[in-house]
């Protein structure tokens, strides 16, 4: 049974959290104990509120908002499901791009009252930026607008357009009510216009893309073993996870940035030794010369290598506070490579409502979305993050809190 993970995003009080209460609770996933606790809870309505099966911090609860990523798990006899409810307003835009960066699949709520709007636009900017594969479009709260096909037919022209100028491909509308619980697990006959599937059918169905590529061969060392001990004492066993490629003993690699040759000596997974190892497994390489590798290094194929420069342009979602300066210097985190790095340059960056590129930006904060050269303190192996996220996709993280301020995608 595969598995599908997605996440929701949208606005606040376009309803992510309740929608996905509703899932859980009409195809009877939550447990008696939550079922007994959410019952004795209702809203101003004496409706019962489905939203605390996912809200579960006490700020959440008391402000009715969703502040942190929530990850639930659920499972019908077609597919086993991993969801993640994001946040919707706009100052935990971060927490959202953390849920955002791992998922099939994306559920874009829209409040049939209002439509399109600017937190709508900028997460779909994020999905296209972290090329999630499908998107669902949920028209929610179609009760307060008397089930309106002419609504919701407006709202599926005005994302079109926004989906084709960001290069979104497979898009899905459906109209719900996550409160009523249309259209959600079960087809409404107040919805009888709408002749597609339910929401629950089509993530019952809809192909799961799992993005492996086992075309080039890239594997960043996480860990050097070295025992040290009587019975291994000349081991050197070069831990990590395969991001993408197959490898096999005898593959001449080399070892990126150096550029430093050698040959696949053995191949190790779970202390037993293999001829080949693919994508995404989790391994420990042995190489027939004695070289000097460390944590952050890369080893590729000789005939298939990742570019390499101390020059970066990138896509960054700013996360932090603190403004975007030309001129700052982070660490840049891509796999397990560390390097400082110094922003050398602010190319622009992009309105979430016209999508126009504003050159030479002034006063860069919290959500914005820009490009920006980064200049390295060493080289760094890279591929562009649209060919390759897994090699691509990074995050900087400043050096004197380490926390991090943005996520990276080269360009």
């Amino acid at each position: 049974m595969d598995i599908l993970r997605f996440i929701t995003a949208g606005s606040v009080d376009d309803g992510k959290s309740t929608l996905i209460g509703r899932l859980l609770y009409d195809s009877k996933n939550i447990l008696i104990d939550q079922l007994e606790a959410i019952e004795k809870s209702t809203n101003a309505n004496g409706e019962v509120d489905l939203a605390l099966l996912t809200d579960g911090l006490r700020a959440e609860r008391e402000q009715g908002i969703t502040i942190d990523v929530a990850y639930r798990y659920f499972s019908t006899p077609k597919r086993k499901f991993i969801i993640a409810d994001a946040p919707g307003h706009v100052q935990y835009t971060r927490n959202m791009i953390t849920g955002a960066s791992n998922v099939n699949l994306m559920i874009v709520l829209v409040d049939a009252r209002l439509g399109v709007i600017e937190q709508t636009r900028r997460h779909s900017i994020i999905a296209s930026l972290f090329k999630i594969p499908q998107i669902i479009v949920a028209v929610n709260k179609m009760d307060l607008v008397d089930y309106s096909q002419e609504v919701f037919n407006k709202i599926v022209n005005e994302y079109s357009a926004l989906a084709k100028s960001l290069a979104l491909k497979e898009i899905k509308f459906i109209p719900i009510s996550a409160l009523n619980g249309d259209n959600i697990v079960d087809r409404s006959s107040k919805l009888a216009w709408y002749e597609g599937e339910c929401l629950l059918d089509w993530l019952e169905t809809v192909e799961v893309y799992h993005n492996i590529n086992l075309d080039d061969a890239r594997f960043p060392v996480q860990l050097v073993i070295r025992p040290q001990t009587e019975e291994l004492h000349d081991y050197r066993g070069y831990a990590g996870k395969i991001t993408s490629g197959i490898y096999k003993k005898g593959d001449a690699i080399t070892v990126l940035p150096v550029g430093i040759r050698s040959k696949i000596k053995t191949i190790e997974k779970d202390g037993i030794e293999i001829e080949e190892a693919f994508a995404p497994q989790s391994i420990v390489l042995t190489l027939e010369d004695d070289i000097d590798i460390s944590r952050g290094d890369m080893i590729s194929k000789t005939d298939n290598q990742p570019a390499v420069s101390n020059e970066l342009q990138v896509l960054l979602c700013w996360m932090d506070n603190k403004p975007l300066i030309a001129g700052n210097k982070y660490y840049l985190q891509l796999n397990s490579r560390l390097v400082r790095i110094v922003v050398r340059e602010i190319e622009y960056r992009l309105d979430v409502n016209t999508l126009e590129k504003e050159y030479n930006p002034i006063g860069l904060r919290l959500n914005d979305i820009v490009k920006v050269t980064l200049k390295a303190a060493s080289p760094v192996p890279y591929e562009s993050y649209s060919r390759m996220s897994g090699n691509g996709g990074g995050i900087l993280i400043d050096e004197t809190s380490n926390s991090t301020v943005a996520a990276c995608m080269i360009l």
